[in-house]
């Protein structure tokens, strides 16, 4: 037995018992940011609920829903925008409620953010403690509901879905169950193009696996490795099935989706457009302050990395978080969704869940409240705003 198939993960209902405060305090945190949304959108005439369900992203996902994949926008400048860009499983979710009862897709798409929202924050707290217990598990769920962006966590967008599915898919790793982890793995590749970043985490951690018991000499146990190895089968299967589909349906065979990405000018560089994007910040006043606030957040994205791997963050979840940052900070992508797109990448937080959970109760949760009430007024300003895409 490997260091990561030891430790067992409790019953269901212990489970749910264990998580119940952090799941408490995730509602009560996100109903926060909807009832001040909802007052300053009415303040401005607008309504919050179109701004949840039908703008932006959502739109797209409603229309893939509604009438399937081969709609496209052409622009003026020859991008092409077209809906293969939006991986199936949000929209597969959506039309299955609306065929169930009288929500339409755009409630279906809701609901489902709603849902999977609650599911992810109680995967984030299963992860967190089974790693480092339950205190900083509470804490690493809260961060992720106070996270300045953490108004999308209740839009029909597929953030909330994809990190459910990668948060209990890493958990089932760090539990041993292969099989549950490699098949939520192929379910968030049918979610978004990060899902490489949970197949990534399945593989790595399934290859340092066999190799430890080939290290260590001791006696196999075949139907664990034969778990293991479907699970790592699994994994792929969601993000390749996809991606093969949309070369096929294009006709331009495995990198099709790629082609279909540079259309809405996404890609992969390394980072030279958001760097030249964070340089021109600095040609103006006061715009070089905006500049000097977007290397802070980048410093500080990766300043938590270097720290989680100096507390031994079990590999799945380094290797997790490092794919899903370098994709969000490295992405010729629109610069203004980076946040969102670091969303997924939860184990950030952990070392501040664990610097909060060594805190007072009293003052952690003083410290929480009052991030909370801005993380709220901020996605409602940003939402009847620019906010997303």
């Amino acid at each position: 037995m490997t260091d990561l198939e030891t430790r067992a993960a409790p019953s269901r209902a212990g489970a749910l018992r264990r998580a119940a405060p952090a799941l408490l305090g995730y509602v009560a945190v996100r109903a926060l940011g909807l009832v001040v949304l909802a007052l300053w959108s009415a303040a401005r005439d607008k309504s919050a609920y179109t701004l949840l369900t039908a703008r932006w992203d959502a739109l797209w996902y409603t229309r893939v829903a509604e009438l399937g994949y081969g709609y496209e926008v052409r622009l003026a400048n020859g991008d092409v925008h077209s809906n293969l860009a939006f991986f199936p499983l949000l929209p597969w979710l959506e039309r299955l409620v609306a065929a169930v009862s009288p929500l339409s897709y755009a409630d279906g798409g809701f609901l489902v953010g709603l849902v999977a929202s609650v599911a992810a924050a109680w995967g984030i707290f299963a992860v967190a403690d089974h790693v480092y217990g339950r205190r900083a598990g509470v804490c690493a769920v809260l961060l992720w509901a106070v996270l300045p962006v953490g108004i999308v966590q209740s839009m029909a967008y597929s953030e909330s879905l994809f990190t459910a599915l990668a948060a209990w898919s890493l958990y089932a790793v760090l539990t041993g169950r292969w099989a549950t982890a490699g098949a939520l793995a192929s379910l968030a590749g049918l979610t978004r193009p990060v899902g490489m970043a949970v197949v990534a985490a399945v593989w790595v951690a399934g290859i340092a696996s066999f190799a430890r018991e080939r290290r260590s000499g001791e006696a196999h146990d075949v139907g664990l490795r034969t778990r293991r190895l479907l699970g790592m089968l699994l994994a792929p299967l969601g993000t390749a099935g996809y991606v093969l589909w949309v070369g096929h349906r294009t006709g331009k065979g495995p990198l099709g989706y790629l082609d279909v990405q540079a259309g809405w000018r996404n890609g992969f560089d390394g980072g030279y457009a958001f760097a030249r994007f964070v340089a021109e910040k600095f040609t103006s006043f006061p715009s070089a302050l905006a500049g000097a606030g977007l290397i802070a957040g980048v410093a500080s994205v990766v300043w938590l990395y270097v720290v989680g791997v100096r507390q031994r963050q079990p590999l799945p979840l380094l290797v997790y978080t490092g794919v899903v940052t370098a994709l969000a900070l490295c992405a010729s992508s629109y610069f203004g969704s980076k946040p969102r797109l670091l969303m997924p990448a939860f184990p950030l937080l952990l070392p501040l869940a664990l610097a909060l959970a060594r805190l007072r109760i009293r003052r952690s949760a003083l410290v929480l409240g009052s991030v909370a009430v801005a993380s709220a007024v901020y996605g409602a300003f940003w939402l009847n705003g620019s906010g997303p895409p």
